[in-house]
């Protein structure tokens, strides 16, 4: 009975509101007349639409641009999207260069960029020789090159604070930022590496039969064991051959707990690399026990104090979290993927 009369009261107030709405706009018909209400009305659709329209002009400019590869005279591509200002900004601003996934090209998107164009700064998204599919892909020296060469291109032509370029990259991604982190350590103010591979031969030791095991074949010429050629490629394209090269960069490591259950690849690429640096640094690393334990997936038995917690940034709680000199290791509650505003605010945690 109770339910029946507030329905009852809802109709009334829904048809008194309609009431109301018709009688005011036959008022202003009869003061203002037809034709003048109508202009307001697409006046204001218009003013939206424009609105609209500039909002998605700002945050989606994206620029195509070329560039001759130092190494092999190739041209090569990559996405920018510089500040509205674009090329006529009037102090030096930060730059963020983003690595696609292991499969993906320049063409893929992420919400990262967004982050990026909001603050002003300029976001750089190189094709380093697209998809791991070929030998001039997956870590090659012409791969590397590329996105030094495209970071080059943009100081250029832009005002780029040299002290404040960022690294990032998810999977695949995080493959190569783990490696030019290494490889190239003096140029980057901090790097975030998400879910990346670090050891090549033991990625294809799991994938052997999949997709995965034929594109790293693809890349290194076969597979571990089929040649010393073949072995050394595996082992100049993997992060972990040069990972204590990174003992002095502010790289923020992270991974998913379920990934490598349900995703492709173990947190122990990760935690792996974090360990190089901290024995290089003289720091201990995770143990093999704390990694078995994480790997399940589990908890660690027992947890040291700090190891577990919730981060705002994340807005995930994590299982695993330890230092060595500037690095970080985050494994958090998650699977196979990157998570933008963590990355955006370990940038600003390194101005």
């Amino acid at each position: 009975m109770a339910w029946s009369r507030l329905r009852g009261g809802v109709r009334f107030a829904v048809v008194a509101t309609k009431i109301f709405l018709f009688e005011w706009a036959n008022s202003m018909i009869r003061i203002l007349g037809f034709g003048f209400l109508l202009a307001i009305l697409i006046s204001a659709v218009s003013i939206r639409t424009e609105v609209c329209a500039e909002e998605s002009r700002v945050v989606m400019q994206r620029e195509r641009i070329q560039f001759k590869s130092s190494m092999d005279d190739s041209i090569q591509e990559a996405i920018l999207i510089a500040p509205s200002s674009g090329k006529q900004l009037h102090k030096p601003v930060p730059l963020v260069v983003s690595l696609h996934s292991w499969s993906a090209d320049l063409s893929q998107r992420n919400e990262l960029e967004k982050l990026v164009h909001g603050r002003g700064w300029i976001y750089l998204f190189p094709n380093f020789r697209g998809a791991n599919r070929s030998p001039q892909a997956c870590g090659s020296r012409l791969a590397q090159q590329d996105i030094l060469d495209a970071l080059s291109w943009v100081a250029e032509h832009y005002q780029v604070d040299a002290g404040r370029i960022y690294l990032t990259g998810t999977s695949g991604g995080g493959h190569m930022t783990m490696l030019m982190a290494a490889r190239h350590p003096k140029l980057w103010r901090a790097a975030s590496a998400w879910v990346g591979i670090s050891d090549l031969a033991k990625w294809h030791a799991r994938h052997r039969d999949t997709r995965y095991g034929k594109m790293i074949e693809q890349c290194c010429g076969g597979a571990p064991g089929d040649s010393l050629q073949v072995d050394a490629q595996y082992q100049n394209r993997s992060p972990i051959t040069y990972a204590a090269d990174a003992r002095d960069v502010a790289i923020d490591i992270s991974a998913g707990l379920k990934d490598g259950h349900e995703g492709s690849v173990p947190i122990s690429h990760s935690i792996k690399v974090f360990n190089r640096i901290a024995e290089a640094r003289g720091d201990q690393p995770v143990t093999e026990i704390e990694i078995s334990q994480l790997s399940r997936p589990g908890k660690l038995e027992p947890a040291r104090a700090g190891d577990e917690g919730f981060d705002p940034t994340f807005n995930r709680k994590y299982f695993l979290r330890r230092h060595s000199g500037k690095a970080r290791l985050t494994i958090f509650d998650g699977g196979h993927e990157g998570i933008a505003s963590a990355t955006i605010a370990w940038f600003e945690k390194h101005p």
